[in-house]
């Protein structure tokens, strides 16, 4: 299985008056106890991406998310939802779900951040009788972060954003490295990222003070304009694979992995070692050559392209298909 990156489907204007936070480009995450923003000066004071609260568990919504939300893209800022974990209540997938239902959902806009699960220490240990780990064990937790985190990415095409503390990450996932792939937003107070949780090489966003000079935490995105540009307008994602069924019957699959539509995906391909195409449904064919053209591909959608051959000598015979940048070789004997 390869996987091939197209160019985004949207496109956004370029930044200008970029702030750079201590470790990055500034930005802030609010919630209901904010109260009211001023999202104009948040702009104007270099802010240029926000995270709004929007759920917990599966039964809160945040009153004041659907006005803070539209105030910060609004105000021309990148933008996105969190989820505070309550993984006690109710499995990931569960949360995930009803997080996307309530905001969390992830726009084809060039504007909007992937959604955020917000992992840490227990604040409601008094009401539900819990410890810091909500009364999980590492193994359980892990398996919540890996549900929640899969129902995200099937629901938006999005890897979800990991929000944590190294000391918490540590003592209820027992340092999972599981995640990486999921973009890191680092929750450690003072003048330093410090030491990253096990998986990830290094962090994507960084909340450095409970209160920073715009509204709401202080965070920084650690990487350039282009880069928070990048991550809010993601390449789109083809995943290529192919199988010799026989000598004369091959199989190309391309998937749609990525979360926005892909169009006119050209493949093409050649039989060798003496044998002529004879057979390629919906593609144009002549001789020993092959070129297909998928016209669209939906997000988690897939098309398989059968190809079938006549083979007039004896040992190996094969395809060989490029997509892109992605070169596959099927053999058979």
């Amino acid at each position: 299985m390869k996987r091939l990156l197209l160019l985004a489907a949207v496109a956004t204007a370029g930044m200008t008056g970029t702030a750079w936070a201590a470790d990055g480009i500034a930005g802030v995450d609010v919630s209901n106890w904010t109260g009211e923003i001023d999202w104009p000066s948040v702009a104007s004071g270099g802010g240029k991406f926000a995270f709004v609260h929007a759920t917990e568990g599966t039964d809160y919504r945040n009153p004041s998310f659907d006005t803070q939300y539209a105030g910060a893209a609004e105000a021309g800022l990148f933008r996105g939802a969190y989820h505070f974990a309550q993984p006690h209540e109710s499995d990931g997938a569960a949360q995930a779900e009803f997080f996307v239902q309530n905001g969390g959902d992830w726009k084809i806009d060039g504007r909007t951040l992937p959604g955020v699960v917000d992992l840490e220490e227990n604040p409601y240990k008094d009401k539900n009788g819990k410890d810091g780990c909500y009364g999980l064990s590492q193994k359980d937790m892990v398996a919540w972060v890996k549900s929640f985190t899969a129902k995200y990415r099937e629901q938006t095409g999005r890897r979800a954003i990991i929000y944590t503390t190294r000391a918490w990450w540590q003592t209820c996932t027992g340092d999972s490295g599981k995640f990486g792939a999921n973009p890191l937003w680092l929750a450690r107070w003072g003048g330093d990222p410090g030491e990253l949780p096990k998986g990830w090489e290094r962090h994507t966003f960084w909340q450095s003070a409970e209160k920073g000079t715009l509204a709401g935490g202080q965070n920084s995105f650690n990487g350039s304009e282009a880069e928070l540009e990048e991550l809010a307008n993601p390449a789109a994602e083809v995943t290529v694979s192919g199988m010799a069924k026989s000598r004369k019957s091959y199989t190309v699959t391309v998937a749609n992995t990525g979360p926005v539509t892909v169009t006119h995906v050209k493949l093409t391909g050649r039989a060798y070692g003496g044998q002529r195409v004879v057979a390629a449904s919906g593609c144009d064919f002549s001789g020993t050559a092959v070129r297909c053209d998928v016209a669209e591909l939906r997000r988690g959608q897939k098309t398989t392209l059968t190809f079938t051959t006549n083979p007039k000598t004896k040992g190996k015979v094969g395809m060989r298909f490029t997509v892109g940048s992605v070169k596959l070789v099927l053999t058979a004997r």
